[in-house]
């Protein structure tokens, strides 16, 4: 009976090695598969970064060609800003100067206007002294 036994337990550890073998055979066939998934990955992510490093420079290139262009059109916005302030001016000047000679020629109107009356006035006093 001792001996049954010990040959049970014989063919259990056998079967007990066998399925530890086949286990221990599929993870290092995972191991393996996740190591060469990790060289693509890395080479990939290596790729992107190499590609974003370039994408960085060019834009720093553009940010300082921008800023450069800025800096030459600021002075001609300060240009226009002065232009437009003496345009206003200028309005400004020439509505006062059209106000004036408006008044002038009222004045002017208002002068003739009594002119003739004066002239009218004279008229009929030289016509009275003459009859």
């Amino acid at each position: 009976m001792v001996g049954i036994a010990m040959l049970i337990i014989a063919l259990a550890f056998v079967v007990l090695v066998i399925y530890l073998s086949i286990v221990l055979h599929k993870v290092s066939g995972t191991v393996d598969e996740t190591k060469r998934s990790l060289s693509l990955l890395t080479a990939d992510v290596d790729v992107t970064l190499h590609q974003t490093n370039d994408l960085i420079a060019k834009a720093n290139v553009l940010i300082d060609d921008i800023n450069g262009k800025a800096a030459t059109i600021d002075p001609l916005f300060e240009v226009v800003a002065d232009l437009s302030v003496s345009v206003s001016d200028l309005n400004t000047q020439a509505r006062d100067l059209g106000k004036k000679a408006s008044n002038v020629g009222s004045n002017a109107a208002k002068a003739g206007t009594a002119v003739t009356a004066l002239r009218f006035v004279s008229k009929f006093f030289r016509s009275k002294k003459e009859e």
